[in-house]
């Protein structure tokens, strides 16, 4: 008998997109229809990478879309699902380059292939929310927060731009923010991730949501009491994380500090602050020692959650953190960590000169991060889907008239300008 054949691989690329084959798929227990997810972008493994994965791991055999993928800079955690792409996945942008897409993400979102579900659960800060899910499937979205450079950071957004191109700039961000409000139409439910989301979801969406708070793996971190004396900044380095509030909070208070992160504001941050020490992205695991050896995390950015600061907690250590936003969900003051007035590099330097960061209990501390664990977020998030399956939640408000000022036609299709980019 002559020998059969070796297996060929299922073709990695399809028409509108790319579809990632590298793990089984199918719906548990028989069904012909389950759970499908999707993400804004699979490009980095940070906070909200973190949380949606898991999020993938309640529903290990649903399958993923996403505007962009990368296999190898998310360290393989997606690569047990079968994950569908945009077609913006043929121009090969990854991280540092992303951004430039957005003009085309409203088209590409709503153009992404969803398979045929029950339900899409969607992890959005940005335009994952404005997929279209298939037939009569309902549409559950974790929003970590409405997409931040047509709402509430608008202004920052424009003054970023070059002169030339703000009247083009003003414009795009009108007609995104146009379509943001159109898709925020289409959502069966939101969850949000702290108090201040959902409040913006209320202003931004005229939408009502529940509240999760995101995971912190907290079994990477052992606390100690044996550590150094620097204070810790963990983040990407962009503007409104806020990072000059901390590094020149300890340039007066004259106490040395790390970070951790890189971005765009990298280069200016290292001119301005030489006394800081930049340690780039690091392993996970080395992650956990900074974490460890810190004397107290500082988190100067008012976030919508703070999962950094969380984090710092599931590792022993005190937080420095600015007195507004997801940080008053995460700190008891006094107990974990203490706050200072946003924006305010005196308060912060103050804090880091006078507190007695030694007084702090390191088992007290960790004892909070623990109400933050992956099990408690995934099992509140499976019961809050079978709740919104099982139509416990009120209909989408009619009382909002939906003027679709924007419509998807507006976008460029990136297909007929790539070369422009």
């Amino acid at each position: 008998m002559s020998a059969q054949p070796a297996p060929v691989d299922p073709p990695k690329w399809v028409a509108n997109g790319m579809r990632f084959r590298y793990g089984p798929f199918g719906m548990r227990d028989g069904a012909t229809r389950g759970v499908a997810l999707a993400h804004d972008y699979l490009l980095v493994l940070r906070g909200a990478e973190r949380v949606f994965d898991a999020m993938a791991d309640c529903w290990p055999d649903a399958p993923i879309s996403t505007l962009l993928y990368d296999q190898e800079a998310t360290r393989g955690r997606f690569a047990g699902h079968e994950v569908h792409t945009s077609y913006l996945q043929r121009l090969g942008v990854r991280q540092h380059g992303f951004r430039r897409l957005m003009p085309f993400y409203p088209r590409a979102v709503e153009k992404l292939h969803i398979p045929d579900a029950e339900v899409v659960i969607s992890s959005s800060s940005a335009f994952a929310h404005g997929l279209r899910a298939p037939g009569d499937a309902s549409h559950i979205c974790y929003c970590h927060s409405p997409f931040r450079y047509v709402w509430h950071e608008r202004q920052r957004a424009i003054d970023e731009l070059p002169d030339w191109s703000l009247p083009l700039g003003e414009r795009l961000l009108d007609r995104v923010r146009h379509w943001d409000y159109e898709a925020s139409r289409r959502v069966t439910h939101y969850i949000a991730n702290s108090e201040l989301t959902r409040q913006r979801i209320a202003d931004f969406y005229d939408r009502d949501s529940s509240v999760i708070h995101p995971p912190v793996a907290v079994d990477r971190f052992t606390p100690s009491t044996d550590h150094d004396d620097y204070f810790l900044v963990v983040c990407e380095l962009v503007r409104h994380k806020n990072v000059y509030v901390a590094l020149g909070a300890a340039e007066k208070a004259g106490v040395p500090i790390k970070v951790v992160g890189t971005g765009p504001d990298e280069y200016w941050l290292r001119r301005d602050y030489p006394n800081a020490e930049f340690l780039g992205r690091v392993s996970d695991e080395e992650l956990a020692r900074v974490y460890e050896r810190a004397r107290a995390f500082v988190m100067p950015a008012i976030e919508e959650f703070g999962i950094v600061a969380a984090e710092a907690h599931a590792a022993g250590r005190p937080v420095l953190a600015a007195g507004a936003g997801g940080a008053l969900e995460i700190l008891v003051e006094g107990q974990t960590g203490v706050f200072a007035e946003p924006h305010n590099v005196d308060a912060f330097a103050e804090a880091m000169r006078e507190v007695d960061w030694e007084a702090f209990d390191p088992t007290v501390i960790r004892a909070r991060a623990e109400e933050f664990s992956v099990p408690t977020f995934q099992q509140r998030l499976r019961e809050e889907v079978d709740r919104v399956l099982g139509n416990n939640v009120e209909p989408l408000p009619g009382t909002a008239e939906v003027q679709a000022v924007g419509s998807s036609n507006s976008f460029p299709d990136v297909r007929r300008s790539a070369s422009a980019l």
